[in-house]
């Protein structure tokens, strides 16, 4: 295997060599915490713009199985690992790691320490890094680090949502080819619809497994768009990048907040809303508060976060650089998780109309599942409002 270097903007330098396709990708270094879910990382599209480091030792040891997937194709910038898997088993493996990288044309590098990567991002906080493999060396010139240092993940959303438009008239997706092996069923009682800003396909799974029928549209769709289309309740999805960038997002959030607002006052039907991480955070943004970025983020499988009304920790999967903050919560907003090591805020309750959201994923897909149950609130306030008017 040919050699491959991860330039950091400060200069530090880790030799290692060459996974995926050759060449040099320059993207904001992070690194995830899980032990599983590769695959689910790499597809996730909250990475897109990120080299992604994973601290778990071996990667790739049951290769590539495209049913765990989680979007149309691999979003992050670069991928880093200490040991590559060359000789994966599984029985719903299809191919091995490196190829899978090569196909998406990810630049990787692997045998480097990342532990000491880890570390570094910890104590420095989140870097801009840069990936080049097929040279013997890199020359490291002020012009390169500040080429590296000039980097900003922008027109995430944009880039990672779904490209499919509902006509007016359509009120189901019944041919969805980026997700080709799900089923969007016509005559369920619950309509959701997904506002897609990069959303993981566990979570049209997970309202489906409820019996609910589920609409997806893009990013680009206004309040009034998603009115039209009558839905019962309205899915905020995941997705990338610095929450407060999606301005016209957040004006349309804030639309239907006020339809709401406006349909309690005359007794007309609600909307409930759910929103998970990326759409945790423009609901919030929407209603006042405010975020900001974390030194380092929040990734992997194990994040403990405190429920507070009944002080019960759940172990959640979350994948973030930003956070709501807490310190300026309106009145109608109410604290109603937090994470157990940093005390950031990772859900909010809001008492004036029927929603609610989480920083966490409780979709989480291969886990953990302990806070699945999110869903099932969802469900319950939709069925509530409907039965209410």
């Amino acid at each position: 295997m040919s050699k491959a270097f991860l330039v950091l903007a400060d200069g530090t330098v880790f030799e290692g060599t060459s996974i995926g396709a050759e060449g040099s990708t320059i993207g904001e270094t992070v690194f995830t915490t899980g032990m599983t879910g590769y695959l689910e990382t790499l597809t996730d599209p909250s990475y897109f713009g990120q080299i992604v480091t994973q601290t778990f030792p071996l990667i790739g040891n049951y290769g590539v199985i495209p049913e765990d997937f989680e979007s149309r194709k691999c979003f992050v910038k670069g991928y880093i690992v200490r040991e590559l898997c060359s000789l994966p088993s599984n029985f719903r493996c299809q191919s091995d790691l490196d190829s899978y990288l090569k196909s998406q044309n990810i630049v990787g590098i692997a045998e480097i320490d990342t532990r000491a990567l880890t570390k570094k991002l910890r104590e420095s906080g989140v870097m801009n890094g840069m990936i080049i493999s097929g040279i013997e060396k890199p020359v490291i010139e002020n012009s390169l680090l500040e080429k590296i240092k000039a980097y900003r993940v922008d027109q995430s959303v944009e880039t990672v949502s779904t490209s499919i438009q509902l006509s007016e008239k359509q009120n189901v997706v019944k041919d969805y080819p980026e997700i080709n092996h799900h089923i969007f069923h016509s005559d369920k009682k619950i309509r959701i619809l997904l506002w897609d800003f990069g959303a993981k396909y566990n979570i049209p799974r997970e309202l489906e497994k409820r019996n609910a029928e589920v609409i997806t549209v893009p990013y680009s769709y206004t309040a009034d768009d998603i009115l039209k289309l009558d839905p019962d309740g309205i899915m905020l999805s995941n997705g990338p990048g610095d929450p407060a960038d999606n301005t016209g997002v957040i004006a349309e959030i804030a639309k239907l907040v006020q339809y709401n607002i406006d349909a309690q006052a005359s007794g007309k039907k609600m909307v409930p809303i759910f929103g998970i991480c990326l759409g945790h955070q423009l609901l919030a943004l929407a209603r006042g508060c405010k975020t900001s970025k974390l030194k380092y983020g929040h990734r992997g499988g194990n994040h403990p976060v405190k429920e507070v009304e009944t002080g019960r920790v759940f172990i959640t999967s979350q994948n973030h650089g930003y956070a709501v903050q807490c310190d300026n919560l309106p009145s109608f907003a109410k604290l109603a998780f937090y994470n157990s090591n940093d005390k950031t805020c990772e859900g909010i309750t809001y008492i004036d109309i029927p929603a609610f959201s989480v920083q966490f994923h409780p979709e989480a897909c291969g886990g953990p599942h302990d806070t699945n149950f999110l869903f099932d609130k969802f469900i319950q306030n939709i069925l509530t409002n409907k039965e209410a008017k």
